[in-house]
């Protein structure tokens, strides 16, 4: 029998977390938490209207005060505590995880759950180093020095490709700088986040420092951007959202960090290393079975490499063995839906018109036929102005162009709105050098594709967003900059008066 996380029992109080405690949401609609591998409903639960948005965001107003003033020494401890919790809880998150995705035990046990607990660890330890400048005479007559303070409320609104490394990517920094947060996951995957949230509280975090609230987007969601009491609006999910984040934002000059969609390249030279490439090619393109906005999406290989790269690229693809996400010889589950499969099979089928599905292009039949499965597959000889090139698919398709001079491979590479991710392959210094130069993307893999790790910023350009997750460069997010001047003459009478004063003393 499949392993199944106990919802129905855990969230018996409700799916929202305000101020330390569960509680049902009070919109009058409920949804669904489906298990995309059967189909199967594993959870209902009560949505959150835009009343129980104000009480999160009261929570977190009341809970700011004592928090931000805590020294970074008490917010460390209770980091660390939170790490320890979390690890301590590593096998209900993995199942939640692996449930509610439909991702394989293997990724949520091997990838999700440890990745959270070390950036856990990691903000632990930065909270402590949360300066400013030291100080300094930058004036004759004054010493200056800047503050570094947290900003008050933050409102952040999390995907479902990753919902227990996303709540953590969102709350860590936040509450280490000494914010208070309302997280808003997928009302789809809401049951890690949930889990996230009791694991704060029962580290000693304080009461409404993190809260949760879960509903749909128009409700719920633009609520929270809109909210008066909100001082930043965290985004993580398609560009196309972004934008509408950005219009509430900007209404209310609210700071704003997005994380947004991403068609990563997969730039392989002549001199590379074949096996190498492919194989990465082939995990970095199917991890999370496609749904991630870093995954290699586009592969531009020199002309000389193209044939036997594509061939064997679809090899591997075909001995990636696609199933129960519970199953220990599954290796990738699941797309999110049948509504998500449906679109990602679409993006496939159009592209047969202009291009050649070389393997997969279809959902698998007898045992898997219910759930919302889809085969790896790629797509080989692509226009670069067609849809399958340009548009994010997020799903396990990899499209295959080949190019001829290191010039045009580049130019390709950065065709696109996109720019969170990308990588490059090839034995040559030089030409892996001039890749991370001239590569538009806010992370750039060489001969590697997909590997993150929390001491280092994520984020991207162009129509990817702007702003860091992770890492001490998230900080610049979830602080204010102040600037401190003391005069140091001690008279009444400054030089800089003659302007309003001219000679009169």
């Amino acid at each position: 029998m499949r392993d199944r996380f106990q919802a129905e029992k855990r969230f018996v109080d409700g799916a929202q977390f305000i101020g330390g405690r569960l509680t049902h949401g009070t919109s009058g609609r409920t949804q669904d938490v489906v298990d995309p591998a059967t189909g199967e409903t594993v959870f209902s639960y009560h949505l959150a209207s835009a009343a129980d948005v104000d009480a999160a965001v009261a929570a977190a107003v009341a809970a700011f005060p004592a928090w931000s003033s805590a020294t970074p020494g008490e917010r460390s401890d209770a980091l660390h505590r939170f790490a320890a919790v979390l690890a301590g809880r590593a096998d209900d998150l993995a199942h939640a995880e692996s449930l509610q995705c439909g991702k394989p035990l293997k990724l949520s046990t091997g990838f999700d759950v440890p990745g959270t607990v070390d950036n856990a660890a990691f903000f632990a330890g930065a909270a402590r180093h949360l300066q400013g400048a030291a100080a300094g005479e930058y004036s004759a007559d004054h010493t200056s020095y800047v503050r570094r303070e947290a900003i008050g409320v933050v409102g952040s609104i999390a995907p479902w490709n990753y919902p227990l490394q996303m709540a953590a990517w969102k709350v860590l920094p936040a509450v280490a700088a000494g914010n208070t947060i309302v997280l808003k996951p997928a009302e789809t995957t809401p049951l890690t986040s949930l889990l996230f949230a009791q694991a704060a509280r029962d580290a000693g975090i304080p009461d409404g420092v993190v809260n949760v609230v879960c509903g749909t987007g128009p409700e719920a969601g633009e609520h929270l951007v809109a909210h008066p009491d909100v001082a930043m609006t965290s985004f993580t999910g398609s560009t196309a959202v972004g934008r509408r984040v950005a219009e509430l934002a900007a209404a209310t000059v609210t700071r704003l960090h997005l994380e947004l969609g991403g068609k990563a390249p997969f730039l392989v030279f002549d001199d590379a290393d074949l096996e190498a490439a492919a194989r990465g090619a082939v995990a970095g393109s199917l991890i999370n079975t496609g749904q991630d906005c870093t995954a290699a999406t586009r592969a531009y290989v020199q002309r000389p490499l193209y044939d036997a790269f594509v061939a064997r690229v679809a090899a591997l693809m075909e001995s990636v063995r696609v199933g129960d996400p519970f199953a220990e010889d599954t290796d990738i589950g699941p797309l999110i839906s049948h509504a998500h499969r449906d679109r990602v099979a679409g993006f496939v089928d159009r592209a047969r018109a202009r291009a050649r599905v070389v393997t997969g292009g279809a959902a698998p039949a007898g045992d898997l036929a219910g759930g919302a499965y889809y085969l790896p597959t790629l797509i080989a000889d692509a226009p670069q102005d067609s849809e399958a090139v340009q548009a994010e698919i997020f799903g396990p398709v990899l499209v295959a162009v080949p190019f001829d001079t290191d010039d045009e491979g580049i130019a390709l590479a950065n065709d696109t709105p996109y720019g969170l991710a990308a990588s490059a392959w090839s034995r040559d210094v030089y030409r892996t050098g001039r890749a991370t130069r001239a590569l538009r993307a806010g992370c750039v893999w060489i001969n590697d594709h997909i590997p993150i790790i929390s001491e280092m910023p994520h984020g991207g350009y162009r129509h990817s967003g702007y702003g860091k997750d992770m890492s001490a460069y998230s900080f610049e997010e979830y602080t204010q900059v102040k600037h401190v001047m003391y005069d140091n003459t001690a008279t009444a009478a400054k030089d800089w008066h003659r302007t309003v004063f001219g000679d009169r003393t």
